[in-house]
């Protein structure tokens, strides 16, 4: 990754194919910058910044006359911050930032630097980690917001829980729980946008968000003026690898949620959320009882593709690969474990590894025999 910044003077833009105003950075002080990010880079130059009233009267238009498809294919291979710029530029006080992720943080700080401004908005499940509310305090104050809290029904959270109690989903499925604390009230904030950003990446799910556009009309919701095709859905970090996503969190120095320290990758509400293990997919720590073509909540069902089995060329099913089989993989009961450590029935060296991040005394144990 390469970061490079550089200062000149007042106003700045984005220079290339798509050129829009971006302003100064009036916290930093900064108008000017180059980024990259996963290879595609930006750049910003000192550009005279139009009159409020034209910028309005512009957004008005673009936003009756484009053709999102085509759009899209524009944007492809642009930057995130490009991305951004544009999607703020076109909808001003209309769109939001959804947030709730390392992914999020990454879309908040991009909106930040275009030095427009911009809203975010959370959804408050009620069920979520407290290192996630402390997340939210920490972004809060980093960028000077107020992030706005959608919640979910209180009527339908109590029918929830007394009819099938605090933890139904382990028996029947996530789905039922996640419609009442997230996708209705995700539904109520939409409804009040003409546009929402989220941090959906291509990479971020196996087989169900592989064909995410940088932008698109939303398939499954409606936004202020009702019916369909009337939100706008921006996927600014859709080719980005989660890879390079966290090495611009690190580049930039901005918050994240302190689990991630503990070998949590996906973060959602805490009873479905756990660690993932060394080779596993991020999503596999996301309602890990259920089956991989339900790991999603509803937030993202217009993005979801429909998963098949793995096959051959030849069109053969192919199973996946065990994490834990195979001839180097060895199970051992506690018998097994005393004489290795004993250095007993020993043909060769071995190392063996115990990783448990839940377990507070197992997260990190490595031993050489």
């Amino acid at each position: 990754m390469v970061f490079v910044v550089l200062f000149v003077g007042a106003g700045a833009s984005l220079k290339g194919q798509n050129v829009h105003n971006l302003g100064g950075l009036s916290s930093a002080g900064v108008s000017a910058r180059s980024l990259s990010l996963g290879g595609k880079k930006a750049k910003l130059e000192q550009r005279r910044v139009p009159a409020v009233s034209a910028t309005i009267a512009a957004r008005e238009v673009v936003q009756s006359s484009v053709d999102i498809p085509k759009l899209a294919e524009e944007l492809d291979s642009a930057s995130p911050l490009e991305i951004m710029d544009k999607a703020l530029s076109m909808f001003g006080d209309d769109i939001a930032i959804a947030f709730s992720g390392a992914e999020d943080v990454a879309l908040i700080e991009y909106a930040h630097l275009t030095g427009r401004p911009f809203r975010v908005f959370s959804l408050e499940t009620g069920r979520l980690n407290p290192e996630t509310y402390r997340l939210f305090d920490e972004v809060e104050k980093r960028y000077n917001i107020r992030i706005q809290y959608m919640f979910p029904d209180a009527t339908e959270v109590e029918e929830l829980v007394r009819t099938k109690g605090l933890f139904s989903f382990y028996e029947d499925g996530h789905q039922e729980c996640c419609r009442v604390r997230k996708v209705r009230p995700l539904r109520r904030a939409l409804k009040g946008l003409k546009a929402w950003i989220t941090g959906q990446r291509k990479d971020q799910s196996p087989g169900t968000r592989a064909s995410v556009p940088v932008v698109q009309v939303d398939p499954a919701f409606e936004g202020l003026d009702g019916g369909p095709g009337s939100l706008v859905k921006w996927n600014p970090l859709s080719n980005v690898s989660g890879t390079a996503v966290w090495s611009f969190l690190r580049t930039m120095d901005v918050p994240v949620n302190a689990l991630h320290s503990q070998g949590y990758v996906s973060i959602g509400c805490e009873p479905c959320t756990r660690a993932v293990l060394p080779g596993q997919h991020e999503r596999e720590g996301r309602w890990w009882w259920e089956d991989a073509k339900a790991k999603e909540c509803g937030l993202h069902k217009g993005n979801i593709d429909s998963l098949t089995e793995p096959q051959s060329a030849l069109g053969e099913k192919v199973e996946a690969a065990d994490l834990f089989t195979g001839e180097n993989v060895k199970t051992f009961a506690r018998g097994d474990m005393e004489a290795l450590a004993k250095g007993e029935n020993r043909e060769k060296s071995s190392i063996v590894v115990l990783y448990a991040p839940w377990c507070s005394f197992s997260q990190v144990c490595t031993s050489r025999f």
